[in-house]
């Protein structure tokens, strides 16, 4: 499991390579979505479910989780004052935390998520270990469709499925499948 939430984490970050600082915090969604976004509030997300809720405090203070802005979407985007290089280190301290959780725990240790409806707070360290990997190739996924639509740079199996005239006879056929269906 370590190794899929690996996976993940990789790719959410391997989503702001090349990019600058407007357009890896700029919403390119309806909701805000952004990708300097995705990456801090995953590191918010870890840092609870694979380290508070098993007991082991967060490395690193997250003010929103503080002063309870995270409940009105604060972790889901980086304020001007909180730079990339800050929310990346964020990222990877909670991630050097959480691997010492899943070296030092068994799937078994009991969890408490606080913030679940109370019939289902008690958990266990597996559950949330599994959670946070879906959680993490999840936002991983949505930083790679973000990523293509700001430069059209596809996630990592991009080039292994085919190159430009490859992608541009696919999206061609995808076209034409949906076009028999305009105007229905």
């Amino acid at each position: 499991m370590r190794h899929y939430l690996q996976q993940g984490r990789d790719g959410l970050l391997r989503a702001l390579d090349g990019l600058g600082d407007y357009d890896v915090r700029r919403p390119l969604t309806p909701s805000g979505t952004n990708l300097l976004g995705l990456v801090k509030h995953v590191a918010s997300v870890e840092a609870g479910y694979l380290g508070d809720c098993v007991g082991r405090s967060a490395p690193v203070r997250l003010p929103w989780v503080a002063d309870g802005s995270i409940w009105d979407g604060a972790d889901m985007w980086a304020t001007a004052e909180e730079s990339r290089e800050q929310i990346v280190q964020l990222y990877r301290a909670v991630w050097a935390h959480s691997d010492a959780s899943i070296a030092g725990l068994p799937l078994d240790t009991p969890a408490h998520v606080q913030w679940w409806p109370e019939h289902r707070r008690a958990t266990t360290f597996g559950h949330l270990l599994v959670r946070m990997v879906a959680e993490t190739a999840q936002h991983a996924g949505h930083a790679d469709i973000v990523r293509e639509s700001i430069d059209g740079r596809g996630g990592r199996d991009h080039d292994e499925q085919g190159d430009a005239a490859w992608w541009a006879a696919n999206v061609a056929r995808i076209q034409a499948a949906a076009d028999t269906y305009a105007g229905r």
